[in-house]
Formats: structure tokens, sequence, C-alpha cells
């Protein structure tokens, strides 16, 4: 497929501190691209590069042909960016806020008036469009923003932590439409999430830590090389089956009566609970997750970050 963005040898530093260290990787049109890390890993800085709202010390970014700081304007109307925090005017209505965003791009009344129609049936908002922007419900105002960022027509959607403060309801209805906007579209969608969950179902995922690449590849991947099934066996019967597990070589760990086997194949659990049997009170078998891979990673899940820098 072909590379709609490519960073390759990025660095960046404030100071004495490097926030980026020569990173490289790319995103492939159409994909859903998950970048993550916890808070200081870079990621903010990385893609307040590809937005062009910082210059990097080192390196070569480009989006869709277009290189940042020689193109920048051209970039700009390539990426759609959903932000933590609004850019919307709260005591304006839906479609003011939107009229005034369409006019930043140059559009005629007429072809405003088409894009406005076009983003707010994308996203479903036309029962509110003429509600306050700052009375609307936090799912509401999300949606809103997403149709912010899509009324210039980009082929990418950057968002930024885009469920965050969301309950789990709204949470679910704004992947719902942005899998129904990727679906119908074929446009890009780079995420950043702290919410584990969300990226698993990304096409590829990137982790930064401390300015660097820590890992890459799909979910699957990830979660095959770093972090393992694991089979939880309860027993009344602690001492034998340590013995036993001890003289067949089978690696443990064990806490009071749990005894915790990792597994390099889910059907290994078979072979376990048929040979052990005797011992076993109950037992569960855990598929690997990326909360496991992160917690592999970073030594924890991913925290929140501080968001794109706006200018």
């Amino acid at each position: 497929m072909n590379k709609i963005i490519e960073v390759n040898r990025l660095s960046k530093s404030f100071g004495k501190v490097k926030a980026v260290n020569d990173i490289s990787f790319y995103v492939e049109e159409g994909s859903l691209f998950s970048f993550l890390g916890t808070n200081g890993a870079g990621k903010s800085t990385t893609i307040s590069i590809l937005l062009t709202l910082l210059k990097q010390d080192q390196g070569i970014v480009s989006v869709n042909g277009y290189t940042v700081g020689k193109h920048d304007l051209a970039i700009r109307q390539e990426i759609g960016v959903v932000f933590q925090e609004s850019l919307l005017d709260p005591l304006l209505t839906v479609i003011e806020n939107l009229t005034i965003r369409g006019s930043f791009y140059g559009m005629s009344k007429l072809e405003r008036n088409d894009a406005i129609i076009r983003v707010m049936d994308v996203v479903d908002i036309q029962s509110i469009s003429n509600r306050p922007y700052g009375k609307l419900s936090g799912g509401q105002r999300r949606r809103v923003d997403i149709a912010r960022a899509l009324i210039h027509k980009p082929n990418i959607l950057i968002l930024d932590e885009p469920t965050t403060g969301l309950d789990p309801q709204s949470r679910k209805n704004i992947w719902e439409t942005i899998l129904q906007l990727q679906g119908t579209t074929g446009m890009t969608v780079f995420l950043t999430t702290h919410y584990i969950e969300e990226a698993a179902g990304s096409d590829y995922v990137v982790v930064m830590k401390e300015g660097r690449i820590v890992a890459k590849g799909t979910p699957e991947q990830l979660k095959n090389e770093y972090s393992t099934d694991l089979l939880t066996i309860s027993t009344n019967m602690e001492n034998e089956l340590r013995s036993a597990l001890v003289e067949n070589g089978v690696k443990f760990k064990d806490e009071k009566s749990l005894f915790y086997l990792p597994l390099e194949h889910t059907k290994d659990a078979i072979r376990i609970l048929e040979e052990f049997t005797p011992y076993i009170s109950s037992f569960e078998v855990k598929k690997s997750s990326l909360d496991d891979v992160f917690i592999a990673i970073n030594g924890k899940v991913v925290d929140q970050d501080d968001g794109i820098r706006k200018t």
C-alpha cells in the first residue's frame, strides 16, 4: 500500500531534553494507525512536527508526498485534527461554529454550506445543529469536533486522545463513528490514546518510550513478542503441585494457593491440566492483551499524555 506518512530519523530537543530521538516509521494509506506511549514519551512532539506546529532539529517528515518545512500549507490541507481540547466556541451553535471553520479554507458560501451538510451527515449531528456547542454532552461535542476536522475533506484524520473524559457509552459511540467514517471513505486514521483496548483494533501500532520507538507491529505481533497467555491454577495441595511442576520442568510462579504458568501457546494448557489434574481445584486461561504488552514494555499501562501542542 501507499505510504501516506513517512518519518525518517526524526529528532527534536528542548534545551538538554531530547524529546524525540532518531525515530523512523510510516503509515499506510487507509489504515488505522495507533501511536502510543506514556506521558513524556515524545509522541505529542512527533505529531506536532507532523502537523507543522513545531520545527524538527533533524530528520525528514513527509505527508502524502509533501515535505514538512517545505510544503506546510499543503500538508495542513491533507490533515484534519481532533485535539484533546476543543477549538470551538461554546456560545455559538454547532452550525455557526462549522460555518466559521469553513471560512478558514477559502470556500465559497455554496461550497461551505455543502461541506457543512456533508460533515453533519457523516457524524450524525443534524438534530443538534442549532444547539450551542457548550450545552452539548461530551460525546456530542466530540462528534462535532470530528465534523470540524473533516470540513475541508482531509485525507488523514489525526485523533489525539479522542475519548478522554467520556463515559463508556459515549466512547463506544465515538468509535462506531470513527470506524464507520474510515470504512466508508477509506480515510487514514492516526490515533493517540491511553485506552489500550482502543489500539487493539488498529492495523499497526508504534510504541514510544523516552523519545525512542521501543516496539512496533500489528497488535497480534506485539502480543506474541512481548507477552504470553497465562494459566492460573488454584489448588489445595500447594506442596504437592509445586513439587510436581518442578520435577517436570514446568515454569511457574506461585502465591499461596495460586499458581501462574505462562503458556507459549494457548492449547498448551490442555496438556498441563491433564497431567496435573489430581492437584487442581480450579483454573483459568487468560489470553494476552495489549495491556500486558505495555506493562512488559513500560512497567505500567499507558498514561494520559499532555496533548498535541497547538499554536
